[in-house]
Parts: structure tokens; sequence; C-alpha cells
């Protein structure tokens, strides 16, 4: 095998990395290019004959630059995305030249292992139960939709109905209860599930998104037997508020519901020695989800799906095969995701948690909420703007001029100047802007700069 084309690819590859890392500072966080351009720039009839790769990853370098978003720059505040750590960088291009498909314990024991340690280390900082098996997937979508496969399974086979065997097809109807403000990866999920979107039951939230308990408790009791998983939010995508876990969790266990915690974020407060308080509770679930590319700071793509109940974690996604090399004494990475062949991605988190450590970790989150108020506190100077949230973790709800047009307007006109990069949103009827400070590298010195560029751009509006 002659590795030297493949060296020489690594290296160009190499260059163009340093290049692009070198540039996050500075650069205009939107991409300069739109889909139409980027199209163009691609857009040619399959070669003939063959391309040295080397050339190849030039080319693609050269082709994709413009149409690049700089989700690594620390002014990046859109759809709660995180950086990369210096050692998640190096263990992600380790994992891409390892090549592992980390499916099965006995042919990947490194990744297996990587994994299993990593989920014992997150289930400790976040106060999770030691014996709860996790599955690493590409993102909180999955990760709900797993531990939802779960749910959907175990609270069927409690009243006698075997899923796995018989499929939805006469079984009992699940009744999903979910907050009216939660998520959108929620309602996929139950699409996903075959659970659908408008068969679950509304709850209404406060001002601030958080699930109304009295509710929950009148909707419980309209169908106390009947199968039931309830959904709660760490973190609301929109103000980064929590539920009352302290008494919406063994509520709903009163009445054997399943309880599913959406942490795609804000699970990680139970790491945050300030934001602790607001996971109290938590830890009464029977699952969670989460993101490692977001708070965590892991290279795309990574969400870990945390379920307390192993053997119902298993019976949704275990399988056996005789040619698949398996045994019954602890669940291959496999029987704990939707997947059979996938990347290995416990290495870069087991590379955060191990490079961060707990008190790293905990500064990281620190710093992340602190930004967040530097916001808030900055704009509370701002004549014109308005925050609609309490700023609780990294969320940030604005309102520009209280004009839906303004605010869309200031969202556009400072993403195209390149600045800084944020998005709008609609929350309780009102469009805002949403920033989410999930880089480890923002500092007050960013925040300041995307308070100045925002501000300039709302005097030229109003």
């Amino acid at each position: 095998m002659d590795l030297e084309p493949t060296l020489t690819s690594l290296d160009r590859a190499q260059a163009h990395a340093r290049t692009w890392l070198g540039s996050l500072n500075s650069r205009p966080v939107a991409p300069a290019q739109g889909p139409a351009e980027l199209m163009a720039a691609f857009d040619e009839p399959l070669p003939e004959g063959q391309t040295p790769g080397a050339d190849v990853v030039d080319l693609l370098a050269l082709r994709a630059e413009p149409g690049l978003t700089a989700f690594g720059s620390p002014r990046f505040y859109g759809f709660v995305i995180g950086g990369a750590l210096p050692a998640t960088v190096g263990a992600d291009l380790l994992t891409t030249v390892w090549d592992q498909n980390s499916g099965l314990n006995a042919v990947t024991p490194a990744a297996a292992a990587v994994e299993v340690v990593a989920a014992r280390w997150i289930k400790e900082v976040l106060n999770l139960p030691g014996d709860a098996t996790v599955g690493y997937v590409t993102g909180g979508m999955m990760a709900s939709f797993t531990c939802l496969g779960a749910a959907r399974n175990e609270v069927l086979h409690r009243v006698g109905w075997d899923v796995e065997a018989h499929g939805l097809h006469g079984a009992p109807r699940v009744r999903v209860i979910v907050p009216d403000e939660r998520h959108a990866t929620i309602d996929l999920a139950l699409r996903y599930l075959g659970l659908g979107v408008d068969t679950a039951v509304l709850v209404p939230t406060d001002d601030q998104g958080r699930i109304d308990v009295a509710a929950l408790r009148t909707v419980l009791a309209a169908d106390p037997d009947a199968p039931t998983v309830v959904t709660l939010a760490a973190g609301n995508v929109n103000t980064g508020a929590f539920d009352d876990f302290t008494d919406a969790i063994p509520l709903a266990h009163e009445y054997g519901a399943w309880v599913h915690v959406d942490g795609a974020f804000g699970l990680w407060a139970a790491a945050t020695p300030s934001r602790v308080h607001l996971s109290i509770g938590m830890e009464q679930a029977d699952s969670w989800s989460t993101d490692a590319h977001k708070w965590l700071n892991v290279p795309y793509d990574c969400g870990l799906a945390i379920v307390a109940n192993p053997r119902a974690h298993r019976a949704a996604f275990g399988v056996h095969a005789a040619y698949l090399l398996q045994t019954d004494a602890e669940p291959d990475p496999m029987e704990l995701v939707p997947e059979f062949s996938r990347r290995a991605r416990g290495f870069t988190v087991w590379a955060a948690m191990r490079a961060l450590g707990r008190t790293g970790l905990a500064e990281l989150g620190e710093n992340l909420c602190a930004q967040a108020q530097r916001f808030a506190d900055r704009f509370a100077d701002l004549p014109g703007a308005d925050v609609l949230n309490d700023v609780v973790l990294d969320q940030v709800l604005v309102r520009f001029a209280d004009d839906d047009a303004v605010t869309r307007a200031v969202v556009d006109r400072v993403v195209a100047g390149g600045v800084a990069y944020f998005s709008p949103t609609v929350f309780k009827g009102r469009t805002a802007a949403r920033i989410s400070v999930c880089n480890a590298g923002t500092t007050e010195d960013d925040v300041d700069a995307t308070v100045t560029a925002i501000a300039k751009v709302l005097a030229e509006l109003v």
C-alpha cells in the first residue's frame, strides 16, 4: 500500500486547516457567497479521468471557502452551536485517520472503551444515574429520538404490548404530553417513531417557556391509566429557562409516565456551579438528551442519548446476528443507537472531558453564562433594545424598536456586515433576535464588538 498520496493529501488539508483556523477571529462570520454562487462553483460534469487526491483537496478548499460559515468564530451566536476545543480538533483528526466503525466492542475496543469512560464522566458531572446507558448519536434530534424510542417501547411493555415484535398496529395509544414551547426536534422524533405530532397533548407554559405544572396535573389526571410519556426542557430553546423538575417529574411518575428531559445545551448547567440550581430534580427523569457539539464544544457531529433503564434502552435498539461478534455481557455501542455503522464519536467527547476536567468544564459554563449576561447588560443601556427573557443561562432574546420588521432588519444587516452571526426567532408571538453564547472562546471584547455593530445598524433604522 502506497501511503504517499494519502500523506500528501493530509499535508495539504492541514495547510488549509491552519489557514481557516487562523482566520476565525478576523474573517466575516457569515459566508461571502450564497447557494447559487456555490452551486455554480461546484457544478461541472464528472471528470472522465482521475485527479490526484492532493489536487482535489486544494480544489475543494478553493471552491468551498467563500461559502463557509465561521461556526467556530467567537462571534457566532446562531442556533446554539459551539466551537471546538483544541483537544477535540486533534482528536477529530485522529478519528478520521483511524476510521473506526464503532458498532462492536470486540472489533473496535478502543472506541468502545472511551465511550464508556466518557459516558461515566458525563453522568458524574451531570449528577445522572451511574447505571444509565449512553448512546452516541448525531445530535439532539437523534438523541431525543433514541430516548423517546426507548420510552415508547417501555410504556407499552408495561401494559403488556410487545412493540418490538408487533409494532404499533393494534397497540394501545401512547399519550405524549409536551410543553407548548418545546423544541421542534421533539415533534420530529414523534413523527419518526410513528406516534404522530397532532396526537401530542400540549401543556401551556409561562412567559419564559416553563411548563405549567398545575396544567400538567390536569392533563395527566384526564386519562390516568394511559401509557404516557412526558417531555420537559433543560434550557428552553429561546429563553434558556428550565422546567420545574422537582415538582413535574414526581407528578408524572405518580401516573406511571416516562419522563424525558430535552437538554440539548442546558443539561450542562449541572456542571456549572452558579447554574446547578436550575437542574435540581433533573436526575429523577427516565431519559435525557444533549449535544456535545453545543456547550461541550466538540466538533460536529455528536449527540448523547442517556437512558436510566438499560433494559429498555437495549430492548428498543439492540440487535443480534450470527455474523456479528457479540456477547450478552455488555451492550455493544450499536445496541444503544439507531445506527449499525457510525463514526467513533466518543474519541472527541473523551478528549473534551479529559482536557477540561471538572474545573475547566465549570469555567467554560461560567464564561458562556457571563457573556450572555454581558449582552443583556449592554442591551439595557442601548435605546430601542428590549431583552425579553430572564437571562438564566446562555440565551438572550432581544427585540429592537418593539417592531418585528426592525428586529429582522437588524439581524439581517448585522449578519450581512460580517461582524457577528445570530438568528431571528418568534417567541410568544413576538419577533426577536436570539443570541446563543456557546463558543468557549467568546470574550467580553466579542460581546462589545457585536453590540457596537447592532447599535450602529439600529441607529440607521430608527
